[in-house]
């Protein structure tokens, strides 16, 4: 049998050993910030825990009363699953027709672009407080202008019917950091492949088609992975809408059930809040977490994987 000769082994070490240790940054942060957490909710979803006295086992019970005794979690769900289907489907598609006017723009275009752009920056509370002015049934400037034009008023974040669309509304608006990655692909798009279009005849449904889409694949599918991770996490604006439409913005110490009116605004990350820091069920809010975990992995490595086969196509 042959062996290594020693001073080879003793590389093999000290590259090792380097690799490791550039690597280590990265390693503590997964560590500390990613694999910890995930393996403690994992762990605290098959306890009873309160956050205050120390967790006993309790097998699946936590488990079966989510899936099947929490009067919230299949509403928050659908909520959940609308808003993804739904916003990110309407960001994405409103996102690059912003961002091909923005291109097709001969003068001003850098005017049209901070204001498509400015929306974007203003905070989620202060933002959607402002929708919920502009949108409300009674006061707000919107139903006055619908009432004036002789169309119907929706209650718009007081009825459980509109709210949701009143959150689309609220999502298109502030479209700007679509806007801007949408405006750069498009930017990047070779001219002579437009001009090559023009000249075998093509329409612009064509060139869009079979010019545009191609070329900004990639950035598409980036858009609509993003955009569905953000949807997931999706909490400040319904949580501030509903408090804004029910009248309960008073101090911290008031109560307040999220997902006003009707449970039409419950997502999956309210329902995490409402367990683990309304309710201090915090074996049931890591039931939950973890399955909006497993939610975005799913939905991720699919889009991914579908994504990355028609960009190769393409």
């Amino acid at each position: 049998m042959t062996t290594r000769p020693a001073p080879l082994r003793r590389r093999r070490r000290r590259t090792a050993a380097r690799t490791l240790l550039f690597l280590s940054p990265w390693l503590l942060g997964f560590g500390i910030f990613f694999a910890y957490p995930l393996l403690s909710t994992l762990y605290f979803s098959f306890m009873k825990y309160d956050g205050f006295t120390a967790p006993t086992f309790t097998g699946l019970r936590n488990w079966d009363y989510v899936l099947t005794k929490y009067p919230f979690f299949w509403q928050g769900l659908r909520n959940t699953l609308w808003l993804i289907l739904v916003m990110v489907t309407l960001r994405v598609i409103f996102g690059l027709g912003i961002g091909m006017l923005v291109t097709k723009v001969k003068t001003g275009a850098g005017f049209f672009r901070t204001l498509f752009y400015l929306p974007y920056l203003a905070p989620p509370v202060a933002a959607t407080m402002a929708f919920a002015f502009l949108l409300n049934p009674a006061t707000g400037p919107m139903n006055h202008l619908l009432d004036a034009l002789g169309l119907p008023q929706p209650g718009w974040f007081t009825d459980a019917e509109w709210s949701k669309p009143a959150l689309t509304m609220l999502g298109l608006w502030g479209i700007g950091d679509l806007m801007v990655i949408f405006t750069a692909a498009l930017l990047d798009v070779p001219r002579e492949q437009y001009e090559a279009a023009r000249l075998d005849g093509a329409g612009a449904w064509q060139r869009f088609r079979y010019v545009t889409l191609p070329n900004i694949a990639p950035i598409v599918l980036f858009a609509v992975v993003t955009g569905v991770i953000q949807t997931m996490q999706y909490y400040t604006q319904a949580i501030v809408a509903g408090k804004v439409a029910s009248g309960k913005v008073g101090g911290a110490g008031e109560p307040f059930e999220p997902g006003y009116p009707h449970g039409s605004t419950w997502t999956l990350p309210q329902l995490i809040y409402n367990l683990g820091f309304q309710r201090f069920d915090t074996g049931s809010a890591c039931v939950v977490a973890v399955i909006l975990f497993a939610l975005s992995m799913a939905f991720t490595s699919l889009l991914l994987r579908r994504g990355s086969g028609l960009v190769q196509e393409n």
